[in-house]
């Protein structure tokens, strides 16, 4: 969908201001002026506000929609006064009809050819005329909004608005049309009915009351977060009701989040008769209109500006020094509609169940930090007089090394490999169901006070893209069949389906092949600094390569996420779902299949197969013939596993969630300044001020929250997949969280376009892959603590293997024995007298039988007593963990009880105002009825008494005349 357009060029002398642009973007970009930026923004200050009413100042602008017009030099001509006459002709035959509406714009678009070369308002052009698809535009975008007009909306152009090139139609929507859509779109608003909210005095009631007086401080200073005992009762709008409604000032009835998404919706389904003109998506999509979106409610910096709604927002919301208090969701779900609120609501709860994880986290890690120096393994590692000799870690240029120079990697190994990580792992299972049950009790607590009680997804509007599909499926087939409804079934979507499974299978091949290609870096790196003369490089060899791979790790995977992203909306487009539900739902699986392969196949690769894949010293597995697969330390790879984690964690966390998000859309409204030749507009018309629809025809259009969401669920995989080997991940994703709730705050607020408001129950599909990953993180850590950590050797050794129930003696155990004289011919090492001796045995981990056996360097029979154990325990460990999820979701209901009980009260309270309404209508016709027949009956009698005075009249007149007669 295009959502901004370029301006062409104007065919007129360049201005001495447009030849300075240039530079100043060479000055802001090279020189580092970036206070020529700020100068450069449009201002905003309080006479923005006037642009969120019509000329009149009566009439609010709910809608906007823009697009390009290039303006002559000078004034306007005469001959330009008169084509603007014809083209509000041709606006106000929009409005007389369907036939008379084509008739006029015909003999229009006839008309232009006969004309004498002037100039048209839209292009400007004098001497010519407009292009075919120019005029196709014009002929589109007329009857479009001929359409909205017939439709009821109001509209008014600006052709003179202060940004050049750029033609804004103000949107405005009467009572009578937005009571019409109430209805159709089945809003609940509050009635007159008020009722009283009672508080249960139960001990946990007064518990909370007590806990709400003790956190009032955290709370923001807006209504929303005060404490209400009385609530209105809301009922589903309907026409014939409105006696039940409080309309005493029906311009604020129907808030401005509540007008927009009328409007929206009536845009959307405005079709043309114009060849595929399927409602606005389809028209900003060619290029009829650039822009669609509503207004702020007004100004947020300037100190003079009046009070709103956006500007609470921004003071109290969407600003760092508030990172301590709540969000003011209700004020969030008022200002951008129920869909958005529902993501902050999640994502504060989100960081707020974090605060405990992230306790419970640095606990585990300060236990480790406290019992290393009595861990027996690493105490036998760096003790000194330890003379175990380790074979060499690659081919030629490694030599024989000692145990104890592994002190350093042992002893940090045990920081987050300890029994308290098990305990940590089932807490965090714990966590994520409890997480999960808790929402869904905010979820329900929110749809009552935001009246989504009932509340069901309708089904939706049909793409323009999917009925541009079937009018060509239509116009494919013979004359009888065009009339049937069609639809595009499976076997019209089978190549993009096939398309869809062929590319995604493509790009995990290509995730997997970057992780290949990192293994490869680090076997010859490591080669390469074994050869180094310097002996500190030699010493850190390990630290090195880890590190300088986990660091390219991430920046592919920045780099692949922007990649799957584009390809995912790509493979979406391809399948032309039918409804943006549809589409969102699709777009959203593809993107965190993508993006999950892409951000834990590193990951997965170190916990599950490193060290794994070896072979053995003297029948070693080699890639290629020459890359020798790497081992992992004598700590085992957990430690590893941690730096790769921190690194990918804390780099996307900052890089990606956080510098992308302050410094992209910032680049993107300096480039938009320099597009639309801002540079010489600043200069031209300094001393000037923007109108509100001007001041947001600069923000960043709204691009859905399927960024917001998926890197939270990315976050929350890392927080959960594989805590066991980093205790410390729930810590660095609340300090995330923390900024990155102010951060989409602000960006929502002041760097983005008002969205749409859209209505919405519940998180939709994110629910789901949220509890997917909660189940498959049971599974990993399982497998984690089982086969990564060295926690089930060292139980099989102390209760199986150990001559005293205690753990001196592990290493030895867990280590095999190699005569060097059994290298391949070439694999031995170039330095056999490293050490100052020369070494006959050397020792690896593995268990493995000695070379004095019957049967040397065969699996011994410790190594299949241990993988017994590790199975055995990864299938208790999953489904006692299981079974306890379950258990919490089973005690924990959905549904809080204070929230159906008000729900079943609203519903008797509902029932007896309609009662009452019955009654006030049965009284209302019995006494109309009574009336009525007390008139009836005067009505008689005087007609009788009439009737009997005209007899008495005409008697008495026949004695006159005969009294008369006989004188």
């Amino acid at each position: 969908m295009t959502e901004e357009a370029e301006v062409g060029e104007d065919l007129t002398p360049t201005s001495e201001s447009e030849q300075q642009a240039p530079h100043f973007l060479q000055d802001v970009i090279f020189h580092g002026k970036f206070k020529l930026l700020k100068a450069l923004t449009p201002q905003e200050n309080s006479n923005s506000q006037h642009g969120l009413f019509f000329q009149d100042g009566q009439r609010r602008v709910d809608y906007v929609l823009t697009y390009p017009v290039k303006k002559p030099s000078g004034g306007r001509s005469i001959r330009s006064s008169a084509h603007l006459l014809t083209g509000n002709a041709v606006a106000r035959s929009l409005r007389r009809g369907p036939k008379r509406r084509e008739e006029h714009l015909k003999n229009h678009q006839a008309q232009k050819p006969r004309d004498s070369p002037s100039a048209d308002v839209e292009l400007g052009l004098h001497g010519e005329t407009l292009s075919s698809q120019e005029d196709h535009k014009v002929f589109r975008r007329e009857e479009f909004e001929g359409k909205l007009r017939d439709m009821g909306l109001e509209l008014e152009k600006d052709e003179e608005a202060k940004i050049p090139g750029v033609c804004f139609v103000k949107i405005h929507a009467p009572w009578n049309v937005l009571c019409r859509e109430a209805e159709l779109m089945k809003l609940k608003m509050p009635t007159k009915k008020v009722y009283e909210v009672k508080q249960s005095g139960s001990v946990m009631e007064k518990i909370g009351s007590l806990v709400s007086k003790v956190v009032e401080p955290l709370h923001p200073q807006v209504e929303e977060h005060q404490s209400r005992n009385f609530k209105h009762l809301s009922h589903t709008f309907s026409r014939e009701k409105q006696h039940l409604f409080d309309l005493s000032d029906k311009d604020y009835f129907f808030d401005s989040r509540t007008r927009s998404s009328m409007v929206y919706e009536i845009l959307k389904r405005t079709k043309c008769k114009a060849k595929y003109s399927m409602g606005i998506t389809s028209l900003l999509g060619s290029g009829v209109y650039t822009a669609a979106y509503p207004l702020h409610d007004g100004d947020i910096n300037e100190e003079s500006a009046e009070s709103n709604d956006r500007k609470l927002l921004y003071e109290e919301w969407a600003n760092y020094s508030v990172f301590y208090k709540y969000q003011p969701i209700g004020l969030v779900r008022k200002y951008f509609g129920e869909k958005i609120g529902l993501y902050f609501a999640w994502l504060g709860l989100y960081t707020q169940m974090l605060i405990p994880a992230s306790l419970v986290g640095v606990i585990v890690f300060l236990y480790g930090c406290a019992s290393v120096d009595d861990n027996i393994p690493s105490m036998e590692i760096c003790h000194p007089k330890n003379n175990i000799t380790m074979c060499p870690l690659c081919d030629r240029v490694c030599s024989y090394w000692k145990l104890s120079t592994a002190c350093g990697t042992a002893r940090a190994s045990h920081l987050f490999d300890n029994p308290a990580t098990v305990f940590f792992s089932i807490f965090m299972a714990l966590w994520a169901a409890m997480f999960m049950e808790h929402w869904k009790r905010r979820q329900m607590r929110l749809n009552h006070e935001w009246d989504l009680t009932g509340f069901e997804d309708e089904e939706d509007h049909p793409r323009a893209e999917y009925e541009f599909r079937v009018m060509q499926k239509s116009l494919s087939k013979d004359k009888k069949s065009r009339h049937k409804m069609d639809k595009l079934t499976c076997q019209d979507r089978l190549p993009a389906y096939m398309t869809n499974i062929v590319m995604m299978l493509l790009m995990i091949g290509v995730t997997f092949a970057i992780v290949f290609g990192v293994i490869l870096f680090r076997i010859s790196t490591k080669a390469a600094l074994h050869l180094s003369s310097n002996p500190t490089t030699r010493n850190h060899v390990q630290l090195t390569v880890k590190t300088t791979a986990a660091i390219i790790n991430l920046v592919v995977i920045l780099i692949l996420d922007e990649v799957y992203g584009a390809v995912a909306r790509w493979l979406t487009v391809l399948e032309v779902p039918k409804t943006d539900k549809s589409f969102e739902e699709r777009l959203i699986f593809k993107t965190f299949i993508l993006k999950f392969f892409n951000a834990f196949t590193p990951i997965i690769y170190i916990a599950f197969f490193r060290g794994r894949l070896v072979g053995r010293p003297g029948s070693y597995l080699y890639v290629f013939e020459s890359y020798r697969m790497e081992e992992c330390a004598h700590g085992g790879c957990l430690m590893e596993l941690c730096i790769q984690l921190s690194i990918t964690m804390l780099g996307k966390q900052l890089i990606q969630n956080n510098l992308f998000e302050i410094g992209i859309p910032k680049l993107k409204k300096l480039i938009r300044y320099i597009r639309s030749k801002q540079g010489a507009f600043q200069e031209e018309e300094r001393q000037k001020k923007l109108q509100r629809y001007e001041a947001d025809h600069f923000l960043e259009p709204f691009a859905g929250l399927t960024p917001e969401y998926m890197e939270m669920i990315i976050q929350f995989g890392f927080v959960t997949l594989f805590v066991a080997s980093f205790p410390l991940a729930p810590l660095f994703a609340l300090l995330n969280n923390i900024i990155e709730i102010r951060l989409d705050a602000k960006k929502f607020v002041a760097e983005l376009r008002r969205p749409v408001a859209a209505r919405a129950k519940d998180i939709g599909i994110w629910y789901n892959i949220l509890r997917g990953v909660a189940k498959v993180a049971v599974i990993i850590n399982a497998f984690v603590i089982s086969f990564t950590s060295d926690f089930i050797p060292r139980m099989v050794y102390q209760y199986m293997y150990s001559p005293d129930g205690s753990m001196h003696g592990f290493v030895n155990h867990t280590l095999s024995y190699f005569n060097v004289s059994h290298f391949q011919e070439g694999k031995e090492t170039m330095d056999p007298m490293h050490l100052g001796y020369l070494v006959e045995i050397c020792r690896y981990k593995d268990y493995r039988e000695p070379p004095w056996s019957t049967t040397p360097y065969e699996i011994s029979k410790e190594f299949w007593a241990v993988l017994a154990v590790r199975l055995a325990f990864v299938i208790v460990f999953q489904n006692v963990v299981m079974l306890m999820s379950d258990v919490v979701d089973w005690l924990i209901p959905d549904i809080p009880k204070d929230i159906s009980l008000q729900i079943h009260k609203e519903k008797i309270l509902l029932v007896d105002l309609f009662m009452r309404e019955e009654q006030v209508k049965i009284h209302n016709l019995e006494s109309k009825a009574s009336t009525e027949g007390k008139e009836n009956c005067s009505s008689r009698s005087n007609n009788n008494n009439n009737s009997s005075s005209t007899t008495a009249h005409q008697r008495s007149g026949l004695h006159n005349n005969s009294s008369t007669k006989s004188l």
